[in-house]
């Protein structure tokens, strides 16, 4: 994963992670110790590098020349800070039209009983299953297992059954997309440890274990896409990944404004609300007219910016309703999270929309995390460093020679399950 310096601590992994977003691309070097699941993992972040996104639409690559300038950019920045040269990085994926399936994979037993080859052999059927139709596997947890349609624990092995049957919960992503991803971030000579869907790590990086055990959904409102994932009992139940996102509402505001885009954007941050109040009709704020010389200002009402973004926010929350009411597992309050959530009164607007409970949260406390990725803005960021120690995120081999995700997937299968 990385050139280890001398004097580190034998027990610690050293984790590169890649967040390539519409509105920043964020390198972050973790050192994480401890053992995955045994409740003495730690992480501490060692060095971090943020750059602002560029050729990153709805998080898909459409200028590669651009992307892998502002991805060297902040790898160097990370590796710089924390002294260690990376090798290879979890990445965060969001594009590729990001959807979850559920299913149930089967596979007949003998009469020895279930056996490590009859499990591996059920889930490389069930990744097989998955990555038809031009779909390449990112994420892949099972949900329980059922000897002859009856519950079988979380261990079968060495138990006897006709047939072995796992529920099994998949996320995957256009082939192609991944393909372009995974070759971007080789022509910055990085190879790919694993692929981590954003919805998820976002989730991990704001809610607890307890907070997931009982039901939550967690909602990140990024710069071009807005992400879902679902949990209950413990368990990843749904993802889902919206192409609107904050810049969609600075577009509206220069639409609506004329005004020129980082005008816009400033405008957003400063004055933007979905709080209503009888002031706005009077509160009033300059800004430059786009097209205009310098020192030509035109002034708007709060109540003018509210009328130009809650149409698309109305319009965004609609569509999550209908996607989570689809899915039929969410249950549980709404957690916000991403950067164009920290606009204020979000959460009580998100929860009229949805009828349901709704707060805003920021990522978790991790050792080291710099002021400027301590926000909402980045979760999915600081969640792939959480998510990539399980393992278990593969996707499609770039080369076929052996030495990528599809080789490395029936190894996964083997020692996840």
């Amino acid at each position: 994963m990385a050139r280890r310096q001398a004097g580190r601590s034998a027990r610690a992994r050293i984790v590169g992670t890649l967040d390539i977003g519409s509105s920043k691309i964020a390198c972050l070097v973790t050192e994480v110790t401890g053992a995955s699941g045994s409740g003495d993992l730690t992480i501490r972040v060692l060095g971090s590098g943020i750059q602002r996104s560029q050729g990153v639409k709805a998080g898909v690559i459409v200028d590669p020349d651009k992307v892998e300038t502002a991805v060297r950019a902040a790898v160097a920045q990370a590796e710089r800070a924390s002294g260690v040269a990376l090798i290879e990085v979890y990445v965060a994926i969001t594009c590729g039209r990001l959807a979850s399936r559920a299913f149930a994979a089967h596979a007949d037993i003998g009469p020895r009983g279930v056996t490590d080859a009859d499990i591996a052999r059920l889930f490389e059927g069930a990744r097989a299953y998955s990555e038809r139709d031009g779909r390449a596997l990112v994420h892949m947890n099972r949900k329980l297992f059922r000897l002859d349609g009856v519950s079988g624990g979380d261990d079968p092995r060495g138990m006897a059954a006709a047939r072995l049957t796992a529920e099994i919960h998949a996320v995957t992503a256009d082939d192609s997309a991944i393909r372009n991803l995974i070759h971007m971030v080789q022509r910055c000579h990085l190879q790919v440890a694993g692929l981590v869907a954003a919805p998820y790590a976002s989730a991990l990086a704001v809610t607890s274990e307890d907070e997931r055990r009982l039901g939550v959904t967690v909602v990140d409102m990024g710069g071009g896409t807005t992400t879902i994932a679902v949990f209950g009992e413990g368990q990843f139940r749904h993802c889902e990944a919206i192409p609107t996102g904050g810049h969609h509402l600075t577009f509206d505001i220069a639409q609506n404004l004329h005004a020129p885009l980082a005008e816009a954007e400033r405008i957003k941050t400063l004055y933007a609300s979905m709080v209503n109040a009888q002031s706005d009709v009077n509160d009033r704020f300059s800004y430059a007219l786009a097209g205009e010389s310098d020192g030509v200002v035109n002034q708007a009402t709060r109540a003018q910016l509210s009328g130009a973004i809650r149409p698309r926010v109305e319009n965004l929350m609609g569509e999550i309703a209908v996607r989570l009411e689809t899915a039929g597992s969410a249950t549980g309050p709404v957690v916000l999270t991403g950067g164009a959530s920290a606009l204020v009164g979000m959460a009580g607007f998100a929860s009229l929309c949805l009828g349901r409970e709704v707060w805003l949260a920021r990522p978790r406390a991790v050792l080291g995390l710099p002021a400027a990725a301590d926000s909402p803005a980045f979760a999915a960021s600081v969640g792939v460093g959480l998510a990539a120690p399980d393992g278990g995120w593969r996707g499609a081999d770039e080369t076929g020679n052996g030495t990528g995700y599809l080789s490395r997937v029936g190894r996964w299968i083997r020692s996840s399950f």
